[in-house]
């Protein structure tokens, strides 16, 4: 039922025209979510459309009080997390960076040892890299049925409808496609469409987008299809996902079939073929780059040979055939007015320069990075000095130098603080490391906060509704101390929507995102713990090595004893090691910790990790290669085996499945004799991979 009043709009005084307006923009943006993020609209459309009209009347009449957040400004509900999630048949993982000439031969020589390759030449697509969003299309028999963005990598948002707006997005491919096949691309905006969209902005009395890519990801993700489609906006298709067959043998063929199937490939693509050709074609797009009409940030390289990328394959989040080079950092001078101190979850006192805003590259900067002591005292940074401020693509901006012959009388060395600001726990730098730590624990509201923000963060749990600031918020007031609250919040729906800014919608809104999130996976479940040094490629380790969630609690506990099994065991898991394995036993030997990982497990559905590959004689084995490998390298090697499901140690005990001998094998291969384990040769392992692969 309408609360908005019944006078005729000729009667309304001004006040009375003011109270009402307002009323109408808070129900009419009710309707809108109801209607657009539940699609369950609580109003018949005669009665929303007579509630529009009644408000644009008021406004006729009224022009001075047209409000900021009027429905006559905007079409359909703002984006704020009503898409559902879609789960990408095959990752969207990320790119390494490189910056120099350098960087990128190093890049080549890693791929040359990897495949033990001498000094053959190396051939690459060069695509000049679009500042822009990731998306994946999904083509079945030929017709476009899904599309998604990026993401974490593993899930993305289903903005199907909206992509389906875009002239740009083939809804069937030309000729002969395979029956199923994810086709990858970017979404970008021109700078003309850009201005465009911005003048339009202001006109409307609406706030202009910060840059182009701000623009493309927000107009791609309208839950208002109406608004995608009145939004110029392009797309660039370059990669492949999941496919039901082959589609080419080299990356460079692979383009020419998308061109094919309809899509527009960036025209500036260039096949090259050898490092110095690269090198070359990254000048060449440094010097075009300001009269482009699109905004790049750099040049993707990419292994031309498809078979090459899959023996090349991924490691972490990136794959191994595959670079950005960046363009060279972007910089400006300006005032650091004071420095403040930052503590991490993991306790690092982190100080952070505090400037006088200065537009770096597009992007307004008021603070960055000065990472620890040793870096302020070794570049001499002072309070009140000018510097020199750099912004490389999107890493976090620092301070490179202090111009010196522009420092005041009155700048003031900075005193680095052994006290923790937060909590006023004594901060210790541990022996071999730079950082200051605050000793607090958890008993420093910093360190938990900054666990909690980590905890809901995209890669782990990804809780729609609960950001940095709600966060800050519900732990002050007592609403959320540990991570097991957050799962307690449902039952505080009618609490929350009675809170500023809140209502009865977003709570439900939190309440719903909450209990989606009640099922995860190990590796989630693994890396939202915030234990130090575990980062995603180590929960995802973890998860593959350890399978299940009672499996991995209990060796993470019998491997809180130095010298056990356990804890050899896990420091032997290649990628983990000693110093990790240490810093997980310190972890489990805290009882307070295994306590918040047992109240998690009573409250959550923590999915067993899937093996790499189903089924085969490698699946769940532990492998471990020693000697010297003459036809392949042991990174090779190695990533051959965890693509077929195996596990892979450095050392050899009785839970060892096959130890594979290469030349001059020495202690490992005598022990593998000792315990009985299973032996082969390096011919022998590679006919197995070759079984295993068919």
């Amino acid at each position: 039922m309408s609360t908005t009043g019944t006078r005729s709009v000729e009667a309304l005084t001004e006040a009375e025209a003011a109270t009402e307006l307002a009323a109408l923009a808070a129900e009419i943006a009710g309707h809108d979510r109801a209607y657009y993020e539940q699609d369950a609209p609580v109003v018949s459309d005669a009665e929303y459309d007579a509630l529009r009209r009644r408000n644009d009347a008021i406004e006729a009449r009224f022009p001075q009080l047209v409000r900021p957040d009027s429905p006559s400004l905007r079409v359909g509900a703002a984006p704020v997390g009503g898409f559902a999630k879609l789960r990408h048949r095959v990752p969207m993982l990320s790119l390494d960076n490189v910056f120099a000439p350098e960087d990128f031969a190093e890049f080549c020589d890693r791929i040359r040892r990897f495949l033990t390759l001498k000094d053959d030449p190396l051939a690459f697509v060069g695509e000049p890299k679009i500042d822009g969003l990731s998306i994946s299309l999904t083509y079945e028999n030929g017709r476009f049925v899904q599309g998604a963005t990026r993401g974490d990598g593993t899930e993305g948002e289903d903005v199907t409808a909206n992509l389906r707006t875009m002239k740009s997005v083939p809804r069937t491919l030309h000729g002969h496609a395979p029956a199923l096949i994810e086709i990858r691309g970017e979404v970008f905006m021109t700078k003309a469409d850009f201005l465009a969209l911005n003048a339009a902005q202001e006109a409307a009395g609406q706030k202009p987008f910060a840059n182009p890519r701000n623009a493309a990801a927000g107009s791609l993700r309208q839950l208002d299809p109406t608004v995608t489609a009145g939004r110029r906006l392009s797309l660039f298709a370059y990669a492949m996902g999941d496919a039901s067959e082959p589609v080419a043998p080299t990356h460079w063929a692979y383009l020419q079939r998308l061109k094919a199937w309809g899509f527009t490939v960036n025209p500036l693509s260039q096949h090259l073929a050898g490092e110095t050709e690269a090198a070359a074609f990254e000048a060449e797009m440094g010097a075009r780059r300001a009269a482009l009409p699109y905004d790049i940030d750099g040049v993707v390289y990419k292994i031309d040979d498809l078979g090459l990328q899959r023996r090349l394959g991924f490691v972490g989040r990136a794959p191994r055939w595959a670079v950005a080079w960046k363009f060279p950092a972007e910089q400006a001078t300006t005032v650091l007015d004071d420095i403040d101190i930052q503590v991490g979850r993991t306790g690092a006192l982190t100080p952070v320069a505090r400037l006088q805003p200065v537009n770096v590259g597009g992007v307004l900067v008021r603070n960055a990075t000065l990472h620890n002591e040793d870096e302020i005292a070794r570049k001499d940074i002072r309070i009140g000095d000018t510097v020199v401020l750099q912004r490389a693509g999107d890493v976090i901006p620092q301070i490179v130098s202090v111009v010196l012959d522009k420092r005041p009388a009155t700048a003031k060395p900075y005193v680095f603080p052994h006290i923790c600001p937060v909590c006023g726990s004594l901060a210790v730098r541990p022996p071999g490391e730079v950082v200051l730590r605050c000793t607090g624990g958890l008993t420093c509201a910093a360190q938990t906060e900054e666990r909690l923000i980590h905890f809901v963060s995209r890669p782990a749990f990804d809780i729609e509704g609960l950001g940095e600031k709600t966060i800050r918020e519900f732990h002050a007031d007592g609403l959320i101390k540990g991570p097991a609250d957050i799962f307690r919040l449902p039952a505080h729906e009618s609490e929350i929507a009675q809170r500023e800014g809140w209502g009865e919608l977003s709570a439900r809104n939190l309440t719903r995102a909450i209990e989606q999130r009640r099922t995860i996976s190990l590796a989630r479940f693994i890396y939202a713990l915030g234990i130090r040094r575990i980062g995603e490629a180590n929960a995802k380790l973890l998860a593959r090595n350890y399978r299940g969630f009672a499996g991995w609690r209990a060796q993470m506990l019998a491997a809180v004893a130095i010298g056990s099994e356990a804890r050899s065991d896990l420091g032997s898991i290649v990628g983990i090691g000693p110093a990790i394995a240490e810093e997980l036993a310190e972890f489990f030997a805290e009882p307070r910790n295994v306590a918040t990982i047992d109240e998690l497990a009573g409250m959550l559905t923590i999915e067993d990790a899937a093996p790499e590959a189903g089924g085969g004689e490698l699946a769940g084995k532990i492998v471990v290669f020693t000697g010297t490998l003459e036809t392949m390298s042991r990174p090779e090697a190695k990533a051959m085996a965890e693509k077929l499901g195996a596990r892979v140690t450095d050392s050899v005990s009785k839970k060892t499945d096959l130890v594979v001998v290469g030349a001059d094998a020495g202690s490992k291969a005598r022990k593998a004799a000792e315990l009985g384990v299973r032996t082969m040769t390096e011919a022998e392992w590679r006919a197995l991979v070759v079984k295993e692969q068919h």
